[in-house]
């Protein structure tokens, strides 16, 4: 049986693009979670005022993928000690956070994160919450970087080709 998790790591087109790489990810989704408006726009979200963070929706075979790798992967492609930037993108929208919608996964993640802690001498940020909201960006950021692969990303490409690899970590 599938489950979901949402994913906020910075600019979700190059997020969406490598998670739908990692082998077990069944789909994945564009969109702004955890704010504060219903419908927000992407141009709204941009602003700063809504709350929302870019986050993927990934929906995968815990049979395949633990959420244990999952996250693996996940904290492979960001900087977990930046608060509310990833690369040269800057601002809340730009967030890091594990969004869960089943209880079984808080203590998952607080795990995932608890260990991930280990490795720095800064503090990681990455929230660990509830999801409270979510909405899907608009159709043409779905699966942006599949139709502009030129499009920007701030995710080194030679990234993308370890994600169907086993990452750091995991047995």
């Amino acid at each position: 049986m599938e489950k979901t998790i949402y994913l906020a790591g910075g600019c979700f087109w190059g997020v969406e693009k490598y998670l739908s790489l990692v082998i077990g990810v069944t789909t994945t989704q564009v969109g702004y979670a955890n704010g504060h408006t219903k419908n927000p726009t992407y141009e709204e979200v941009c602003g700063g005022g809504t709350g929302h963070a870019e986050a993927v929706r990934v929906d995968y075979d815990p049979d395949q993928l633990s959420l244990d790798a999952l996250l693996e992967h996940f904290f492979n492609i960001i900087d977990p000690t930046a608060k509310n930037r990833q690369g040269a993108d800057v601002g809340n929208q730009y967030r890091t956070g594990i969004y869960h919608v089943h209880p079984e996964d808080v203590g998952v993640a607080a795990e995932s994160l608890a260990h991930l802690q280990k490795h720095f001498y800064e503090t990681v940020v990455v929230e660990n919450l509830p999801l409270t909201s979510y909405y899907p960006a608009e159709e043409y950021h779905q699966k942006y970087l599949d139709k502009n692969p030129g499009g920007y990303c701030h995710i080194p490409s030679s990234k993308f080709e370890e994600a169907g690899e086993t990452p750091p970590g995991i047995k």
